[in-house]
């Protein structure tokens, strides 16, 4: 993959995709649906140049409450609408979905105010809960934002948590570990962990 962005023109570029709906089964009563965002870009903005993460609806209604508070100015697209009835086995409800919330990413992705939230480079590169992410982004986990891309899918930032989950600052439950990454070149020798200043 990375001789195919290096044979690229020095254009800059961002190719999302939202594919594979996967049903998860929370109990007895409750499901959920998932998507695999996919992440390919040569774009300075980002940390890590081919990503993998897997997000579900609410969290993306969540990221565009992010989004609109912090871009006051910008309006932003909309969201699929929620639908109490979806359902897997209707193909043209997931299809609608998946390209919905693709159309969604798209656009906020061609927004250069976008492009410098932390949230958003979070919600596409790692694979942090939302609430560990708005930790990391406050500056209250033993990791910044960098880190939290590169390493949340090596498993490195749960043995930071395990190993400080004493810690007020640290949240005791662990992230889903959905999430993949293709773009990790020190797995097995992680960088000097300093501890975020306010």
């Amino acid at each position: 993959m990375d001789s195919f962005l290096d044979s690229l023109p020095n254009t800059e570029f961002i190719s999302i995709c939202v594919r594979d709906p996967r049903l998860h089964k929370d109990d007895l009563w409750h499901t959920h649906v998932d998507y695999e965002i996919c992440v390919h870009t040569n774009s300075m903005c980002f940390r890590k140049k081919t990503s993998y993460v897997r997000r579900r609806y609410s969290e993306f209604v969540w990221l565009r409450h992010c989004l609109e508070q912090n871009a006051l100015i910008v309006e932003l697209p909309k969201l699929p609408p929620w639908n109490p009835f979806f359902s897997l086995k209707n193909t043209e409800q997931v299809n609608q979905r998946m390209r919905g919330l693709q159309a969604f990413l798209e656009i906020v992705l061609q927004t250069p105010l976008m492009l410098s939230d932390s949230r958003l480079h979070l919600f596409l590169q790692s694979d942090l809960s939302i609430t560990k992410i708005e930790k990391c982004v406050c500056g209250k986990t033993r990791y910044t934002v960098a880190e939290a891309i590169q390493r949340s899918s090596s498993g490195y930032l749960g043995r930071l948590e395990e190993k400080a989950s004493c810690d007020s600052d640290c949240e005791s439950s662990s992230s889903s570990g959905i999430g993949l990454s293709v773009d990790l070149p020190l797995r097995g020798s992680p960088l000097p962990f300093y501890p975020a200043s306010d």
